[in-house]
C-alpha cells in the first residue's frame, strides 16, 4: 500500500505517513503520536530525527510498521512498548495492570507536598490496588527511609508491581500481597493511597478504545454508580490510618462530593480536593476524624 513503511522509507517520509495514518484512525494529536512512535520503534533520539530526516529506516522499518498497525487498531503506544514513564521513571506495563497516566501524578504530588516536613522519617505506606506499583514505587523513591506495602486482588498485577519495585532497587523496602482491600491487614500506616476502579459499569463500553479495549476491567469497573471501591475502602482506611497519617485517593470526574460523604460516614476528615492539569477534580485527601494537630503543619 502507498502509505506503508519499508526499509527505503526516509525518516521524514515515515513521519508524514505515520501522522496521516494515525489521523485517519482517529488518534488525537497524530503528529505528536507519530513522532513518539517513530522514535520508540526505530530507537531514534529527538536529535537524530531532526538532524538526519533523509536517512533511510533500513531494518527498523519492520518494527515501525508493526507498531503503526497496532496503534491504528487502537492499542496505546505504552501497551505496544510494554512500558510507561511515570513521574520521570520507567515502569513495566503488562495487560494485567492499569496504564498509570499523567493524571495520577496529581495524587503523588499531593502526598509529597503534605509530607514534605516528614520526608526524612521512616514512613509506612499502604497502596490499595497497587497495579503496576507506580504510585508506591514513586513515593518510596522520593522518601528514602520509607517502607511500603502494596495490595492487589490480582496475582498477575501483584507480580508486575514486584518486578517494577525490584527494578528500581526497592525490593528491600516494599512488599506486595494479594488480597481484597484491607482484609487481614494490621496498621497503622502513615500514608494510605489508592487509585481504585471508579468508572460506572454502564460507561465502560463508551470509554476511549485505548482504555476500554486495553485496561483490565478489574481496574476500571466501580460498580453501578462508580463508588463501590470507596465504600469498601473508607472503613479500612479509618481502621488502618495512623492518628497523624493522611490518605490520598484518586477520584473520577464529578465524584468529589459523593466520595467525601462516604469518607465522612467512616469517620474520616477531608482536608483537600485537588484538580489535575486539565482542571478536573482528581484527588481527595484527608485524615482521621480524630487526628491530633500535625507536626509542622
Amino acid at each position: 500500500m502507498d502509505d506503508a513503511i519499508g526499509p527505503t522509507t526516509s525518516r521524514e517520509a515515515a513521519l508524514a505517513r505515520l501522522a496521516a495514518r494515525l489521523a485517519a484512525a482517529g488518534v488525537e494529536a497524530p503528529r505528536r503520536e507519530a513522532t513518539l512512535l517513530l522514535r520508540r520503534a526505530a530507537g531514534l533520539s529527538a536529535a537524530a530525527l531532526i538532524g538526519a530526516p533523509e536517512a533511510k529506516l533500513g531494518e527498523a522499518a519492520a518494527r515501525v510498521e508493526a507498531f503503526a498497525r497496532r496503534r491504528e487498531a487502537g492499542e496505546p503506544l505504552s501497551r505496544i512498548e510494554g512500558r510507561r514513564e511515570f513521574f520521570g521513571r520507567d515502569f513495566k506495563l503488562t495487560p494485567d495492570v492499569l496504564d498509570p497516566r499523567a493524571d495520577t501524578e496529581t495524587l503523588v504530588e499531593a502526598a509529597l507536598e503534605a509530607f514534605a516536613p516528614r520526608s526524612g522519617e521512616a514512613l509506612r505506606l499502604l497502596d490499595f490496588g497497587v497495579g503496576s506499583g507506580a504510585i508506591l514505587a514513586t513515593l518510596l523513591c522520593e522518601w528514602p527511609r520509607a517502607s511500603g506495602l502494596g495490595v492487589d486482588v490480582s496475582e498477575a498485577a501483584a507480580a508486575t508491581a514486584r518486578a517494577n519495585l525490584d527494578a528500581l532497587g526497592l525490593g528491600a523496602r516494599a512488599s506486595v500481597e494479594v488480597g481484597r482491600w484491607g482484609e487481614g491487614l494490621a496498621g497503622p500506616f502513615d500514608v494510605i493511597v489508592s487509585n481504585p476502579p471508579y468508572i460506572r459499569t454502564r460507561d465502560i463500553a463508551g470509554l476511549a478504545r485505548e482504555v476500554a479495549g486495553h485496561d483490565p476491567l478489574l481496574a476500571l469497573d466501580g460498580g453501578e454508580d462508580g463508588l463501590d471501591a470507596y465504600r469498601a475502602l473508607a472503613p479500612q482506611i479509618a481502621r488502618l490510618l495512623a492518628p497523624d497519617g493522611r490518605f490520598f485517593l484518586e477520584i473520577g470526574q464529578g465524584q468529589g462530593d459523593e466520595v467525601a460523604a462516604i469518607l465522612a460516614r467512616a469517620g474520616l476528615r477531608v482536608r483537600e480536593r485537588r484538580r489535575d492539569l486539565a482542571g478536573i477534580e482528581r484527588v481527595i485527601g484527608g485524615e482521621s476524624g480524630l487526628a491530633p494537630a500535625k507536626r509542622g503543619r
